[in-house]
């Protein structure tokens, strides 16, 4: 194995470590908010994102950038939560194909009952990872990440 396959390998061990510890804590944040609130980990998250809009709203492409969805299932995915009137879609003022979208009162609502159950799963789950020993160093590397962005 040359210099540059190692360098790979290692890229490559890293990424595959990154992927377990996403894993571990999306499953566990998957099982608590269902079984607490009815939302996915993706429905949450959608939520969380418009909330911090701070009274605006987003666009559905950018949606789709929070969550890491495509547009078509991210369109998918408003529609479901639109069915249940936890958000509502807005048409552009100055451009009629833009269209926002909005957390409605009945998704705040959702949200602040299904935040202490997100925070709870996520720090239960990162401390379960710490006692990983492939995971615990990128557990660490957690509050360095934030302080930097």
């Amino acid at each position: 194995m040359g210099i540059k396959d190692d360098a790979v390998e290692v890229r490559a061990q890293g990424w595959r470590t990154l992927a377990a510890l996403h894993g571990l804590i999306e499953n566990e944040l998957e099982r608590s908010l269902q079984a607490e609130s009815k939302l996915s980990v993706v429905e949450y998250t959608v939520l969380d994102a418009l909330s911090r809009q701070d009274g605006w709203h987003m666009r559905m492409q950018q949606l789709a950038r929070a969550t890491a969805l495509s547009p078509s299932a991210t369109t998918r995915l408003v529609n479901r939560l639109e069915d249940r009137g936890l958000l509502t879609r807005i048409l552009c003022d100055d451009d009629r194909r833009g269209i926002y979208t909005e957390l409605t009162p009945s998704g705040s609502s959702l949200l602040a009952e299904a935040r202490p159950v997100h925070d709870a799963t996520l720090e239960r789950a990162l401390e379960e990872a710490t006692a990983i020993p492939e995971l615990a160093p990128l557990v660490d590397a957690l509050p360095r990440l934030h302080a930097r962005m």
